[in-house]
C-alpha cells in the first residue's frame, strides 16, 4: 500500500508538472514553459523575473559625466521556486556598475522574455515577447542579516560559480529596491502594475503543485 501510495503522489506531481509546462530544475532555476496570461500583469511581471537569470542594469556613470551605463549582468530573486520579486546581484567595485551605484543609487533592470525560450521565433521588440524595466535605487544588502544570507542562497543557487569567484575583489550583494515597473507583454502599451501589486501577487507554480497535493 504504500509503493502504492508513493506511485500517485509521484504520479500526481508529474500531471500537474505537465499541465504547468514545468521541466524542473534547469541551471539553478524552477523552470517554467507556461506563460502567464497576458492579462495578468502582475503575474507575468513576476514570471519573468523568476525565470532569467541576467539582464542589463543600468546605472548613472560617474566617470562618463552621469551618462546612463548599462551592463549585463546575472541576478536571482530567490532559490528555485521562492523567488520574492526583488533582484539580488552579487558585483565588486572593480566594476563601473557596483562603483556607480556606490556614489548615485539610481538604477534600472531590463530584462526580456526571449531569453527564456518561449518568444519562438518572435522578434525580442515585438510585443508580444514580454519585457520589463525595474526601476529604482541600487543598495547593498545589509550585511550579516537574513537578507544577505537570502541573497547569496539566491544567487549561488541559481548562478553557483559565483562561489568560486575571487575572494579579494571583494564582491557584495546588492539589491534593487524597486520604485517603478515598466512591463509590456502585448500590444497596447505598458500595462499598469503598482510596486505593492507585483511584490504581494501569488506567482510560483511550485506552491499551486503542494496546494493541489494537499487537496488529494
Amino acid at each position: 500500500m504504500k509503493i502504492k501510495g508513493l506511485v500517485h503522489f509521484v504520479y500526481a506531481i508529474y500531471l500537474v508538472s505537465v499541465l504547468l509546462g514545468i521541466q524542473g530544475p534547469v541551471h539553478g532555476r524552477l523552470l517554467s514553459l507556461k506563460k502567464p496570461d497576458p492579462e495578468n500583469a502582475a503575474a507575468t511581471a513576476r514570471w519573468l523575473v523568476s525565470q532569467n537569470s541576467w539582464g542589463v542594469l543600468n546605472t548613472i556613470s560617474s566617470e562618463l559625466g552621469g551618462a546612463p551605463f548599462g551592463n549585463v549582468v546575472s541576478f536571482s530573486d530567490g532559490e528555485p521556486g521562492k523567488g520574492r520579486g526583488i533582484p539580488y546581484f552579487y558585483l565588486t567595485t572593480l566594476d563601473p556598475t557596483a562603483r556607480n551605484a556606490r556614489k548615485d543609487q539610481r538604477a534600472s533592470l531590463t530584462i526580456s522574455e526571449h531569453p527564456i525560450g518561449t518568444c519562438g521565433k518572435t522578434d525580442p521588440e515585438n510585443p508580444t515577447c514580454a519585457k520589463i524595466t525595474l526601476t529604482g535605487k541600487l543598495k547593498l544588502a545589509d550585511k550579516d542579516s537574513k537578507e544577505t544570507e537570502f541573497a547569496k542562497n539566491a544567487l549561488f543557487s541559481k548562478h553557483p560559480e559565483m562561489k568560486d569567484w575571487p575572494k579579494n575583489h571583494n564582491f557584495e550583494f546588492f539589491k534593487l529596491d524597486i520604485e517603478n515597473i515598466f512591463l509590456i507583454d502585448w500590444f497596447g502599451g505598458p500595462k499598469p502594475l503598482t510596486v505593492d501589486q507585483y511584490l504581494h501577487t501569488q506567482t510560483t507554480e511550485f506552491a499551486f503543485i503542494l496546494g493541489f497535493l494537499i487537496e488529494l
